[in-house]
């Protein structure tokens, strides 16, 4: 393992402030229900609700039972919250007649719309004047209760949206497009001793890359990683350019490696694809047949065209920048 400070930029974990959430993919939550019931009985616990020459004030929230959850993954937000909420209402000014009563809702959750909210109006002691108490309540009173409800689910957001998705250091970028290399030390060392500016027409002596690697994933996650955007830019720790259709360009690791898409499907991706330290014009062919067994993925990569000179080096680069990064990544599993 590298020590602190050493080795390939893009693989500096210190200089990542989101080092433990790598480009945010991993899924990440936070308990938002000690959070939650302070916020409702914030809310409601001496809210006067009043009009039509009737003024109720919400004495107490009788009870908050639930859960609320903040998640991240892939980037996005997603939250998660349900609570079965009675509050208890007193008509202010009513004398002797102590016109009480309840306030139920038994649905407030992200699956439903605030409008969509239950409120159940209950009374203590049925009279005349308490029945438009509670009609007052049923109608015009459920506006301002929704209206909190309503605050309730943007301050959630607001508060549980801090530092959930966590920044890149820009200096990440700029040490990504600096790079000479198409991978690792030794492509920047041939890069002082070799030209990329070979003639077009001089014959190349090229070899065939062939691998095979397995996964402990879907064939279609697999796919995605290879042509989703967000997957592509966790497992490269940078950022890319990516089309994913036939004749889609693609630039990856600050474009030292890029090319474009010949096919695109499920099961086999093909790219023409070349390393920018390459002679000039010089693309190699790079197939990926996707198979997926019963227990795992498997995946054969053909690569052919490779300038003999480069087989090693970029053999080696697929096993560290391309697959051992994907695995740890996506924790896809190691098969010894």
């Amino acid at each position: 393992m590298a020590k602190w400070g050493e080795g390939d930029p893009r693989w500096i974990v210190e200089e990542r402030p989101d080092a433990t959430n790598v480009n945010n993919w991993h899924w990440t939550e936070k308990n938002a229900c000690p959070w939650s019931q302070d916020k409702l009985k914030e809310l409601f616990t001496n809210l006067i609700i009043e009009g039509d020459d009737v003024k109720c004030k919400i004495t107490d929230v009788e009870k908050c039972e639930g859960e609320a959850v903040a998640n991240n993954r892939k980037g996005k937000l997603i939250f998660f919250y349900e609570w079965n909420l009675v509050l208890k209402w007193v008509l202010e000014d009513s004398g002797e007649d102590n016109i009480t009563g309840k306030i139920n809702i038994p649905n407030l959750s992200e699956e439903n719309d605030i409008s969509e909210v239950d409120i159940e109006i209950t009374l203590k002691d049925s009279t005349d004047k308490g029945e438009v108490v509670k009609h007052f309540l049923h109608t015009k009173g459920k506006v301002t209760i929704r209206e909190k409800l309503g605050q309730y689910v943007a301050a959630l957001k607001e508060e549980f949206s801090k530092g959930m998705i966590l920044p890149k250091k820009e200096s990440m970028n700029e040490k990504i497009s600096t790079m000479t290399s198409g991978f690792d030390a030794k492509m920047q060392m041939n890069s002082i001793v070799k030209s990329n500016d070979q003639p077009l027409g001089v014959k190349i002596t090229t070899a065939t890359v062939k691998q095979q690697q397995k996964f402990q994933c879907r064939a279609e996650e697999f796919y995605n990683v290879f042509t989703s955007v967000e997957m592509v830019q966790a497992f490269t720790k940078g950022p890319v350019k990516l089309e994913a259709k036939k004749g889609g360009k693609f630039e990856l690791f600050g474009g030292n490696i890029h090319g474009d898409f010949v096919e695109v499907t499920p099961s086999k991706i093909i790219q023409n694809w070349r390393c920018k330290q390459w002679p000039s014009g010089h693309f190699s062919k790079v197939t990926l047949e996707i198979s997926e067994k019963n227990d795992h993925t498997e995946v054969n990569l053909v690569q052919t065209g490779v300038p003999s000179t480069e087989a090693d080096t970029t053999k080696a680069n697929w096993e560290r920048y391309y697959w051992d990064a994907i695995k740890r990544t996506f924790s896809f599993g190691y098969f010894m």
